[in-house]
C-alpha cells in the first residue's frame, strides 16, 4: 500500500515466472479461404496478434485489419477484455487503402518492366548499327571513298530508332536507360555527319588501262607465174 491509501500489485521480480502466470489461448482467424489459429496470451492486443499474424498471411501489421463480433478491434485494446476466449474466431481483413496502394505499385512495376524490354530491343538495334558506323569511320579513315546512299541509310535508320525511343513512357531507372541510348543513337547521328563531310572530300581512285599495241604484219603478196 502506498501513503495515499491506494493498494498496487507488486509484479514478480522474475518475468518468465509473470508469465507463466497467464493463461493462453488458441484464437481462430479467418482470412478469406484460409484459416489460421494462433496461440497467444491471453491478456495480449489485438496489435500483439497482427505481429503473430504476419508471417502466415504475408500482411504487414499495417496492413491487417482485426474483427472480432462485427467491430474493428485496434491495436492497442486487449483481446480478454474485449471478450476474446479460448477457439473465439477473429476475422482478418487487408486494409483497403494498403490493397490499393499495391495494386497501383504492381501496376506501376509492370510498365517500367515493359518499358525495359521495349528499351532492351532498341539497344541490340543500335548495337548492330553502330557496327556499321564503326566500320565507316575505319574506312573513310584509310582514305577509301564510301557511297553517300550507304551513309544516309545508316542515319535513318538510327533516327528510327530515337524515334521508338521518344515514345516509350519509361518512370524510374528505366528512364535512366532511356535517355542513355537516346545519347547513344544522338552520337552516332552526329558522328556519321561529320563522316559525310569527310567522305565529300575524298576523290574516288579511277583506274585505267594502258593497252599494248602491235603493229599488224605485212601481208606478203604471191605471185603466180605464167610462162
Amino acid at each position: 500500500m502506498r501513503p495515499g491509501g491506494m493498494l498496487v500489485q507488486k509484479r514478480s521480480e522474475n518475468c518468465s515466472d509473470f508469465a507463466a502466470m497467464v493463461p493462453r489461448f488458441r484464437v481462430r482467424v479467418v482470412f478469406g479461404a484460409m484459416r489460421y489459429e494462433i496461440s497467444i496470451s491471453s491478456q495480449a492486443t489485438f496489435g500483439e496478434l497482427k505481429k503473430l499474424l504476419t508471417a502466415d498471411s504475408g500482411l504487414q501489421p499495417g496492413e491487417q485489419r482485426l474483427i472480432y463480433r462485427g467491430k474493428e478491434r485496434q491495436n492497442g485494446d486487449y483481446l480478454d477484455r474485449c471478450g476474446v476466449k479460448d477457439h473465439s474466431k477473429v476475422i482478418l481483413m487487408e486494409d483497403p487503402e494498403f490493397r490499393e496502394r499495391r495494386l497501383i505499385e504492381m501496376r506501376r512495376n509492370a510498365k517500367i518492366q515493359a518499358a525495359h524490354r521495349l528499351i532492351d530491343d532498341v539497344l541490340m538495334e543500335v548495337d548492330k548499327l553502330a557496327e556499321q558506323v564503326c566500320a565507316i569511320e575505319k574506312s573513310i579513315t584509310r582514305g577509301n571513298k564510301v557511297p553517300e546512299l550507304q551513309i544516309t541509310t545508316l542515319i535513318e535508320m538510327l533516327m528510327r530508332q530515337a524515334v521508338k525511343l521518344d515514345i516509350i513512357s519509361a518512370e524510374g531507372d528505366a528512364c535512366e536507360k532511356k535517355s542513355l541510348q537516346g545519347k547513344r543513337v544522338e552520337k552516332c547521328v552526329e558522328t556519321l555527319d561529320v563522316l559525310k563531310l569527310s567522305n565529300a572530300r575524298i576523290k574516288p581512285v579511277i583506274v585505267t588501262t594502258n593497252w599494248e599495241t602491235f603493229d599488224p604484219p605485212q601481208a606478203i603478196a604471191k605471185w603466180e607465174l605464167f610462162d
